[in-house]
């Protein structure tokens, strides 16, 4: 099977819970992913399938990559992605892959990127707590003493400061599923992500949730 599946993210809303609680809900697109190509061990050593996911031109892709979409007879996507897979596959290439794969109670893992901030002061980027507030003061927002003298008369590797901020690799783990709409490719899920709307995510069955919901109640039933 697949492990994931590929994603645009639409917004957030609220519902409420049996008890009156309220809860914060990211609405997601997602699929119907397009299965270009597969990839063996015996041939590129690991298991995976590339995803994409989005219509776009064809002007729009590398030349090498069109050649490869072209053989297999597949058009091209605009966000594409390869993902692990594990036994029991049996999907062949051209294939779409739906949210039909996910259900309600699931938890996942959601990897996108998070909103881009430009150039940030250390106040901001990493919480400092910053300099005197009171009159003769010149620091407020200023870095203070980074470095030592005596030893060792440097600033350290990797030492927090201002720089960008934003704009990286985000991954939020163990995310229920609340809702799915397979008619209309909508995903809900509790919580927030990381990201824009519009953005593009990858949406993974949760790799610190072993046992999701469905396949604890498939146990208990063959265990009766």
């Amino acid at each position: 099977m697949i492990t994931g599946i590929l994603g645009k993210k639409i917004g957030m809303t609220q519902n409420f819970d049996e008890n009156g609680t309220r809860q914060t809900i990211t609405i997601l697109k997602v699929g119907p992913c397009t299965l270009q190509e597969i990839k063996t061990k015996e041939k590129h050593g690991y298991s995976a399938v590339q995803l994409g996911f989005d219509e776009t031109k064809e002007s729009r892709i590398k030349k090498p990559q069109l050649g490869t979409l072209k053989k297999n007879g597949v058009a091209p996507k605009k966000f594409n992605k390869e993902i692990r897979i594990v036994q029991d596959f049996t999907e062949k290439v051209g294939e779409a892959i739906s949210v039909k794969m996910f259900q309600i109670g699931d938890f996942v893992d959601i990897i996108g990127t998070s909103k881009g901030k430009g150039f940030q002061g250390g106040v901001k980027r990493h919480g400092w707590r910053g300099g005197c507030e009171t009159h003769g003061s010149m620091s407020h927002r200023a870095p203070g003493s980074i470095g030592a003298s005596s030893f060792p008369s440097r600033v350290t590797k990797g030492h927090p400061g201002p720089g960008h901020m934003g704009n990286e690799r985000v991954t939020v783990q163990n995310i229920k599923v609340m809702d799915i709409i397979p008619d209309e490719n909508i995903l809900a899920v509790k919580g927030s992500i990381p990201g824009a709307n519009g953005g593009y995510v990858v949406v993974k069955f949760a790799k610190k949730k072993t046992i999701a919901p469905r396949q604890k109640k498939t146990e208990e039933t063959a265990q009766e």
